[in-house]
């Protein structure tokens, strides 16, 4: 069992930034990241494999960028020129079966999940 720890999410303007983290307590192949806003089902917003190869949705690319630090076991998720859309509650997903990383991240794909946290853009 591998258990995901979340930083704190946060409050910005639109166009400001924000950084997520993710640590995690044990060994992940894929990691991800989704998010899920208010009445609507939580969606891949980007995802990264044990060779570096990254995916992202089309809605967070250029904008998003997702890293490791192998060192740390600390999954990220920079975020800039927010945008109000982009209010959610994110989660942070890992698996140790393997990796498949599609564009975007699907849930089935991953076992192991964060307890979220809010990311709040105004306008």
């Amino acid at each position: 069992q591998v258990r995901l720890v979340e930083s704190a999410g946060g409050s910005v303007q639109t166009g400001g930034s924000l950084r997520l983290s993710c640590v995690a307590s044990g060994s992940v192949h894929c990691m991800a990241w989704f998010r899920q806003a208010p009445g609507k089902e939580r969606e891949g917003v980007a995802g990264l494999d044990p060779a570096g190869d990254t995916t992202y949705a089309d809605s967070v690319t250029g904008r998003f960028t997702i890293s490791k630090d192998n060192d740390k076991n600390t999954l990220y998720l920079q975020m800039n020129s927010l945008k109000p859309e982009d209010t959610a509650m994110y989660y942070c997903a890992a698996d140790s079966r393997g990796c498949r990383l599609d564009k975007p991240p699907i849930q089935n794909d991953f076992i192991y999940w964060g307890q979220g946290t809010q990311v709040t853009v105004s306008s």
